[in-house]
């Protein structure tokens, strides 16, 4: 770290009593010393600071410990603003967060196939632009997250390849940063999903997680240690394209048999109106609709797309062994028929007893995972207590 600079010392003490106060507000002056192992003069100078650049406040007196009551703090959650985007492949949605993650606005646009980079980059721009009108006050909104499906760049803020729309080389980061002269951080949606959950979710602050989307596309992101982990190609979680059968349907990736061709919803439709007779269905939810209302033939197939689900996610738990696993995306809606048959498949095959009983959750975020993993990575920058030089 820099041995010996002081300068790097301070910034790397600035944001670690920052993110304590962000997970542990109210809380005292004395008890961040106390958490952090920090001297009681660095905790009081640094918070100062804090006060002073608008990030924390001071709120009424905590509880005495026998002596003064000690003046609370927290973070001054509508100083600040952040602009999250989910760029999906029939929309994308906006949302205007404050500090705490509290989505204030939201935004959609949709667009119609095909499309070029110019024009999703306009439309990129005319979802951003209402949200900044939103704040009155210039140089209050921050940064911009952005959660693209496919493969992405984190570096260069690229969308390298985003099979669902058949665009390439996207440069979003380079874009909205020369429009709106605002940071730009751009991220893979799924593993956007997963700092989502990290962050807001109701199992955040796990020491390693898994998050799997099974919506349009099927992918993951891993936390470790509070960070996510992209691998040198930014490959990492791309689990759709995990092989299941390998004489089974052509993927889009050009393989046979991924995971991605049994689990997100197109498949789910093309699978369904092939397998049960007398429909012709044109959405995942119909299926889940007709298992609900009784339907014997679309229960077992959502049954069965739930083994083979599990087989996949027995993979990954053998592979990786996170603490949890979160399940995400709009296939998920149908948890009542499939999460039964994930858990018997993971049970029947798991290698270890805790890797038959492992913590295997739906999201509670929702639709919101990867636009609020979005605002997050913004939100890192301030809070992360390892700086990233």
């Amino acid at each position: 770290m820099l041995r010996g600079n002081l300068q790097l010392m301070k910034s790397v003490n600035k944001s670690i009593i920052l993110n304590k106060i962000r997970q542990e507000q109210p809380i005292s002056r004395a008890e961040i010393a106390k958490q952090t192992k920090l001297t009681r003069p660095t905790v009081s100078t640094i918070v100062k600071e804090l006060i002073n650049e608008k990030l924390v406040t001071e709120s009424v007196l905590g509880e005495s410990q026998g002596g003064r009551k000690p003046t609370m703090l927290l973070i001054k959650k509508d100083s600040f603003y952040i602009i999250g985007i989910d760029a999906g492949p029939r929309s994308i949605k906006g949302v205007l967060c404050n500090l705490a993650g509290e989505q204030l606005h939201h935004i959609m646009e949709s667009y119609q196939h095909p499309i070029t980079n110019e024009s999703f980059l306009s439309l990129l721009i005319a979802t951003i632009q209402p949200l900044i009108d939103k704040i009155s006050t210039k140089g209050k909104v921050i940064g911009i997250g952005v959660a693209m499906h496919g493969v992405v760049n984190v570096e260069t803020g690229t969308s390298l390849f985003a099979p669902l729309l058949d665009l390439k080389d996207i440069p979003i980061m380079e874009v909205l940063e020369h429009t709106f002269a605002l940071p730009v951080k751009v991220e893979n949606d799924a593993r956007a999903m997963a700092l989502g959950e990290s962050w807001f979710g109701a199992y955040g602050q796990q020491a390693s997680m898994l998050a799997v989307n099974f919506g349009n596309g099927v992918g993951a992101g891993f936390i470790l240690n509070d960070d996510l982990y992209h691998g040198p190609d930014s490959l990492a979680g791309e689990v759709g394209h995990m092989v299941i059968d390998i004489h089974g349907e052509r993927c889009a990736c050009g393989s046979y048999g991924c995971l991605q061709t049994f689990a997100s919803a197109p498949s789910i439709v093309r699978r369904a109106n092939s397998e049960i007779d007398g429909y012709v269905f044109t959405s995942s939810k119909e299926v889940y609709e007709l298992a609900l209302q009784g339907n014997e033939a679309c229960r077992t197939f959502l049954e069965r797309t739930g083994e083979i689900i599990g087989i996949g996610l027995t993979n990954l738990l053998h592979i990786i062994n996170p603490e949890i696993l979160i399940l995400g995306g709009g296939v998920m809606k149908a948890e009542r028929f499939m999460l039964p048959a994930i858990h018997n498949i993971i049970q029947n095959r798991s290698l270890t007893p805790s890797g038959k009983n492992a913590t295997i959750v739906i999201s509670e975020l929702g639709d919101s995972a990867a636009r609020l993993g979005a605002v997050a990575l913004i939100l890192a920058e301030v809070f992360d207590p390892v700086l990233k030089v």
